[in-house]
């Protein structure tokens, strides 16, 4: 299997997995994060799919507003999900995973990017990164909210300001 194979793949791995973590919450916010981060690993996906064609024109890659999305779905959540409460044995190990899945995507694309010589993909591979990045960063603040004892007071007090660096 090569990279772009591999890469192909472990997108439609996490398309896959975020709908399967969409189905299986309970939280209308949660939900909508996690199809949001599958369309993402939908986009991905087309984009090495172009890369592993050997498209001589490869698709310029916009900044997404996933970090910004993700900031209001959890101030609409502060409001209409207060009492929320979640599973915090199997929600947070499955929600840990995708953490992880994000961390190791993160990494392959910038091993993948310092491995290429066209120029063109090393850009779309460091794109990538980034992207993989936010989604980490975002994972590891669902990963804290459900191991907190209290979500919903987690949701009073979050601050989102730490992502917008990303």
């Amino acid at each position: 299997m090569d990279i772009y194979e591999y890469a192909m793949q472990m997108e439609a791995d996490g398309e896959k997995y975020y709908r399967a973590l969409a189905d299986q919450s309970s939280s209308p916010g949660l939900q909508r994060i996690f199809l949001m981060l599958a369309d993402e690993e939908v986009k991905h996906y087309r984009v090495v799919e172009l890369m592993r064609r050997r498209e001589s024109v490869l698709p310029p890659l916009a900044r997404t507003e996933i970090l910004d999305n993700v900031k209001n779905v959890f101030a609409e959540m502060k409001d209409s999900e207060q009492d929320l409460r979640i599973d915090a044995t199997g929600a947070t190990q499955a929600y840990i995973k995708a953490r992880d899945i994000e961390e190791q995507s993160e990494k392959f694309y910038r091993e993948q990017a310092g491995k290429v010589e066209h120029a063109g993909q090393r850009e779309i591979f460091l794109h990538l990164a980034g992207e993989e990045a936010k989604h980490l960063r975002i994972m590891e603040n669902i990963v804290e909210f459900v191991s907190r004892p209290e979500p919903g007071n987690w949701l009073e007090n979050a601050e989102w300001h730490h992502l917008e660096d990303y």
